[in-house]
């Protein structure tokens, strides 16, 4: 799979709320937004969102930067959305011809309405798991995905595992779409066997797209790595 071509770097998505953690609600009376497909098969499909405190989507533009990033088409891509909430990254790879998308979810609600836009969309390379996003990702064959999302609750301790499962079952061309509160730092990511290809800063919402390690930096000392400042 050859590297996307990367646009301006110059796009900022606009500002995404930091309290973007996903956090279990008893609440059963909740109401529903929607999320929209912004592109392929589906493009312009409004799906239900339940409204759960602190549950939201990437916005439409920082999804449209992503698959930018990506190339657009995603035939035949094999994908994970670790921790996939209301979905809309993984509904967008296979809208946009993944051959296989699991979504990976704890929250049975939220399950439940996974399964409901599945159904909607009639989407057949799509498969809903309920359980650990961590586990499903180390239970994955070595080298078998195209591409990880990894959106964790931001309060949780779940990036540094779930990195360093991913990177284990990445092919040696995949890549891995990290969201998180902070710009990853590079020894870090390189721990786990990943490096750096795209950044963007969303108000305070840091997305990343990584790809396996290069043999030369995996061989650098730590002091050797340098931390870029954060884009703007």
């Amino acid at each position: 799979m050859s590297p996307p071509t990367p646009p301006p770097t110059s796009e900022r998505p606009p500002r995404k709320n930091a309290a973007s953690v996903r956090r279990p609600s008893a609440a059963r009376g909740s109401q529903s937004h929607e999320v929209r497909i912004i592109g392929g098969l589906w493009k312009r499909t409004k799906l239900k969102v339940i409204d759960k405190p602190g549950l939201r989507p990437s916005p439409d533009r920082v999804r449209e930067t992503l698959f930018n990033w990506l190339g657009q088409d995603l035939s035949g891509w094999r994908c994970v959305d670790a921790f996939a909430g209301t979905g809309a990254l993984g509904l967008e790879a296979a809208s946009r011809g993944a051959r296989e998308v699991l979504l990976v979810e704890l929250d049975g609600m939220l399950v439940d309405q996974l399964k409901k836009s599945q159904t909607q969309l009639g989407a057949s390379a799509v498969k809903v798991l309920r359980g650990d996003g961590v586990a499903a990702l180390r239970q994955a064959a070595p080298a078998s995905l195209d591409l990880v999302f990894i959106d964790p609750p931001f309060d949780s301790a779940l990036f540094a595992p779930a990195l360093a499962a991913c990177a284990r079952a990445l092919k040696p061309g995949g890549w891995v779409y990290l969201e998180a509160p902070q710009h990853w730092p590079l020894p870090e990511l390189a721990e786990a066997g990943l490096e750096l290809y795209r950044h963007l800063r969303a108000g305070s919402v840091h997305a990343h797209l990584l790809k396996p390690a290069s043999a030369d930096l995996l061989k650098a000392a730590p002091a050797d790595l340098p931390n870029p400042t954060p884009s703007a």
